[in-house]
């Protein structure tokens, strides 16, 4: 059977391992595994939701109402924006998909840096597009500008903060980069982390509001998987010009989030408390692993994310690393696939974290 030729080129994304496949393939218990491979909320679900869930779980069976209106408005009113500025995905890599799939076709160009979110080029490469990198892994914009004056773009894709190294451009300059952009260029801001960026350094937020005012080539990216603990709902938004919004529309299938997906995410938009809380959180616990790689002599990405890159340098093998790792019942993600001698670790709790420590003394020492 013959398949769209553009397929030969499209790798399939690796997510990070479950739990169920650690218990078979090492025979770990559940209880032991600590899973800090894909970035979630290691402080579980807000009550609030959950009780949300336990009520509606009832109403399965019905569709949930499509115009998403409650949500949309409930975004609306934290961004100052109109309803008519947002959409809704399943997950904001669904957006992703729409905003490449609106844009691009096999004529096309597609500009990012050289080590982030996989999922830009899978779907750049879905269309045929020509992909485009930057040679440094981090986002340098000088790289950037060079690139977009000799090539163009079609789509340029921004993440702040950037998954997966966790980096992230200060305001000021992404603003003075943007106003080198051609307004034809569609410029994705995938802000999955902003919440944890914008907590930690107020120089990085970026404001959904002004960005698409002051650019209206750009769309804003959000979910509910990282700050709001909804991984498992697959939630996500995006937010931008009306006209960009009504193409975007013309790609969205009916009913592409789920009734309890829904009502979570308007619940959990409610509890800002347990968000803040969360990522307060986050950075207490995120200094530990500062800590840590200092005594053990590696370096780290200084993070403005939910999790950490730890840089192994000569030192170690970040593949060895982690399998020795997995086997043991801690799951990292290993970046040995993105060209880079390093592991991923999502920040958890206070006793996650200190098995993680413990751990990898015993790996490290084993490496030595």
């Amino acid at each position: 059977m013959e398949f769209n030729k553009v397929l030969e080129n499209v790798t399939t994304y690796e997510a990070g391992k479950p739990i169920e496949l650690v218990v078979r393939e090492y025979g770990v218990d559940p209880k032991d595994i600590v899973k800090l491979a894909s970035n979630e909320n290691p402080y579980g679900t807000s009550p609030k939701v959950t009780a949300k869930i336990q009520e509606l779980a009832k109403n399965m069976f019905i569709y949930p109402d499509d115009s998403m209106y409650e949500l949309k408005e409930g975004l609306a009113n934290k961004f100052d924006v109109l309803s008519d500025n947002v959409i809704i995905g399943s997950g904001s890599d669904q957006i992703l998909e729409y905003c490449v799939h609106a844009k691009c076709n096999e004529n096309s160009k597609i500009l990012m840096a050289k080590t982030t979110f996989a999922m830009y080029e899978i779907y750049g490469k879905q269309t045929g597009s020509k992909i485009i990198k930057t040679e440094s892994d981090t986002h340098n914009l000088e790289q950037f500008s060079a690139l977009y004056k000799e090539h163009g773009a079609d789509v340029i894709f921004l993440c702040l903060p950037n998954n997966p190294l966790g980096e992230c451009l200060d305001k000021k300059d992404v603003y003075e980069f943007l106003e080198t952009i051609d307004k034809e260029t569609l410029v994705v801001v995938d802000g999955a982390y902003q919440e944890y960026a914008s907590y930690k350094d107020e120089a990085k937020a970026i404001n959904p509001k002004d960005l698409i005012i002051s650019f209206p080539n750009c769309i804003y990216l959000g979910t509910f998987s990282k700050a709001y603990a909804l991984g498992g709902m697959r939630v996500g938004f995006g937010i931008a010009n009306n006209e960009i919004i009504k193409n975007l529309y013309k790609l969205r299938a009916p009913f592409n989030i789920t009734t309890l997906s829904l009502a979570a995410a308007i619940e959990a938009l409610n509890d800002e408390e347990f968000v803040q809380d969360c990522i307060a959180k986050n950075f207490e616990e995120m200094t530990r692993y500062e800590e840590y790689a200092k005594s053990k002599g590696f370096d780290y990405i200084d993070s403005y994310t939910n999790f950490i890159t730890l840089k192994f340098g000569e030192l170690y093998n970040s593949k060895a690393v982690a399998q020795e790792l997995l086997q043991r019942g801690v799951i990292v993600r290993d970046l040995t696939g993105y060209g880079v001698n390093a592991i991923r670790v999502t920040i958890g709790s206070n006793e996650q974290n200190t098995k993680v420590f413990s751990v990898l003394d015993e790996v490290l020492e084993k490496l030595k």
